[in-house]
C-alpha cells in the first residue's frame, strides 16, 4: 500500500525491463522510506537481500551474511566466510544457481558494511564493475541513511563506482498532501489545520505518521510519542544523528548554533561561533548536513557563494531544540503548551519552513509551475540611512517578476494592518533600492486562512493559503 513515490516506484520497476544489469542506489534520512519503497516497488521478490547492522565489526557482518546466503538458497554454503572477497564470491555463486530471467540484489543499509579497514567497497566495486555489468540479469539496488557516506561513497565516488551507476534515487520527505493521505489510509481523521500541526512538529517523514493513532488529537500524539518516557518518539533525536553519521558530535554541534538562529548563519559566523577549524572538513560537514536534508544554503541577491547563509529546515530537529531539549517532559507537555506566547511563536516560524518544503505547491498557486525561478530568503542590515529588511521567501522569476512573498501564520483570517502595510512597502523599496532589479516586484501574502478584505488587502498583488499547500 505504498502512498505517492510513483516515479521513484517506476524508476525501480522499469529496471527489470532493461536489456543490461542495473545498479541503482536509494538514499535519504532516517525513517523517510527507503526500504519499505524498495520492498513494495519489487513486491518483497528479492534474489537475495542482506541488512547491515549498526555497531557490529567485520567478523559479525560477514557471520551474518553466510547466514544470509545460506538460508537463501546457496548450496554447499560455507560455515564462515573470512573476506568481502569469499562473500561476494558465494554470492556470485547463488545467482549462477539459476538461470533466466532478472535477478534483484537488495543490500541495505550498506554504510554500516563498511566497517574499518574491512576492504568491503572495493569488493563491491570489483563485484559490479568486473562481474555484475557484464552481465544482463543483475538488478542490485544499494540502499542507506547514512546520506553523507552513501554521496561520498557511492553517488560521487572517484574510484571504480564512479559514473557507475544507472539510476540514483534521492528519496524525499512527504507532502503535506501526501501526509494527508497516509493518515486516511490509516482510518485517522483530521482536518487540514491539524495535519498542518503535526508537519510542523513531524516534517514529512512517513515513519512519524505513520505512529499516529486514531480517535486523539495531535497535542494528545504529541504528548504520547515525544514527552512520555514509553514514547516510540521519546528518544529519536539521538537515535537520529548516531544513525546518520559515525560521529555524530561536530554535526549536532552546529545543528544546536542554528536552532537559535531563525533565518540561519553564514559559514563564517559558524566557524566563529562554533570555534570550528576553517577547512575542507568543516565545508564537508555542512554538505552532509544539506545532503540529508536538515539544513539548507541559501544566496542572498547579489551575494557570493562564499557569503551563503546556512538555515535549519529540519521541522523535527527545530522542535526538538525548542520544547525537548532541556526541558522536564510530562505526559500532557503539549497541551499544556497550546495558546501559549512561546507557541504562537512557534506556530509562526514553522509555518515559514512549511512552505519552504512546498515551493512547487507555491509556484502552483502563482500559476508559474513552468517558469524558470530561484528561490531564496533576503535580508539587508541597515547601513549609510537605509533601513534593514527580512524576506521570508523571495521568487525571482524568468518571466519578469519578483514575488516577496510573507509568511503569516495564524488562527483565522490575517487582517493587514496599516503598520504592517508600511513596512511591507519599505520592504520593497529596500530591496529594490539594494539590488536595482529591473523586475517588476509583487506583494504576495501566504496565510493559512487567508487574508480579511480590509482596506489594505487590495494593495496585495496574489495570496496563498495553506490549502493551496495541500495540492
Amino acid at each position: 500500500m505504498l502512498i505517492g513515490r510513483e516515479q521513484e516506484k517506476a524508476t525501480l520497476q522499469e529496471a527489470l525491463n532493461k536489456e543490461e544489469s542495473q545498479f541503482i542506489a536509494v538514499y535519504g534520512r532516517r525513517r523517510v522510506g527507503k526500504t519499505y519503497l524498495i520492498r513494495e516497488s519489487y513486491g518483497y521478490q528479492f534474489y537475495f537481500q542482506f541488512t547491515g547492522a549498526a555497531h557490529t565489526n567485520l567478523r559479525q557482518q560477514l557471520a551474518r551474511f553466510a547466514v544470509a546466503l545460506q538460508e537463501q538458497g546457496l548450496k554447499d554454503s560455507p560455515a564462515t566466510i573470512h573476506s568481502w572477497l569469499e562473500a561476494f564470491s558465494m554470492l556470485k555463486r547463488l545467482i549462477n544457481q539459476k538461470d533466466g530471467g532478472k535477478k534483484v540484489i537488495f543490500l541495505d543499509e550498506l554504510p554500516w558494511l563498511d566497517t574499518p579497514k574491512s576492504g568491503f567497497l572495493p569488493e563491491l566495486e570489483a563485484f559490479w564493475n568486473g562481474w555484475a555489468s557484464a552481465r544482463k540479469d543483475i538488478v542490485l539496488v544499494v540502499c542507506g541513511s547514512a546520506t553523507s557516506w552513501m554521496v561520498k561513497k557511492i553517488i560521487k565516488n572517484k574510484g571504480g563506482l564512479h559514473n557507475r551507476l544507472t539510476q540514483r534515487i534521492a528519496l524525499k520527505p512527504f507532502t503535506l498532501k501526501l501526509c494527508s493521505d497516509l493518515a486516511s489510509r490509516n482510518g485517522i481523521e483530521l482536518s487540514q489545520r491539524q495535519i498542518l500541526e503535526a508537519y510542523m512538529i513531524f516534517g514529512g517523514i512517513p515513519y512519524y505518521w505513520s505512529l499516529l493513532k486514531k480517535g486523539a488529537s495531535i497535542a494528545q500524539e504529541v504528548d504520547r510519542l515525544i514527552f512520555s518516557e514509553d514514547g516510540d518518539l521519546y528518544d529519536e533525536f539521538e537515535m537520529l544523528y548516531a544513525s546518520l553519521f559515525k560521529k555524530p558530535e561536530p554535526y549536532i554541534k552546529v545543528i544546536s548554533i542554528l536552532a537559535d538562529k531563525n533565518y540561519g548563519m553564514t559559514r563564517q559566523e559558524l566557524i566563529t561561533s562554533g570555534k570550528f577549524d576553517d577547512n575542507g572538513a568543516f565545508s564537508d560537514l555542512l554538505a552532509d548536513l544539506e545532503w540529508c536534508g536538515f539544513i539548507r544554503s541559501y544566496n542572498t541577491t547579489g551575494k557570493t557563494v562564499k557569503d551563503a547563509v546556512y538555515q535549519l529546515i529540519d521541522n523535527y530537529t527545530v522542535f526538538y531544540y525548542s520544547f525537548v531539549k532541556g526541558n522536564k517532559r510530562s505526559t500532557n507537555f503539549w497541551q499544556s503548551m497550546q495558546g501559549k506566547t512561546k507557541y504562537n511563536t512557534w506556530c509562526g516560524l514553522a509555518f515559514e519552513r512549511v512552505c519552504l518544503w512546498h515551493i512547487s505547491q507555491i509556484k502552483a498557486a502563482l500559476g508559474i509551475s513552468g517558469v524558470a525561478t530561484t528561490e531564496n530568503a533576503w535580508r539587508n542590515h541597515a547601513k549609510n540611512g537605509i533601513p534593514g529588511a527580512q524576506i521570508d521567501l523571495l521568487i525571482t522569476r524568468n518571466d519578469g517578476i519578483t514575488d516577496i512573498c510573507e509568511i503569516k501564520y495564524s488562527s483565522d483570517e490575517y487582517s493587514i494592518t496599516t503598520e504592517y502595510m508600511d513596512n511591507l512597502h519599505r520592504k520593497k523599496t529596500v530591496y529594490q533600492s539594494i539590488t536595482q532589479t529591473t523586475n517588476t516586484v509583487h506583494l504576495v501574502m501566504i496565510t493559512t486562512f487567508g487574508l480579511a478584505k480590509n482596506a489594505h488587502y487590495g494593495e496585495i498583488q496574489n495570496e496563498i493559503t495553506a490549502a493551496d499547500l495541500f495540492k
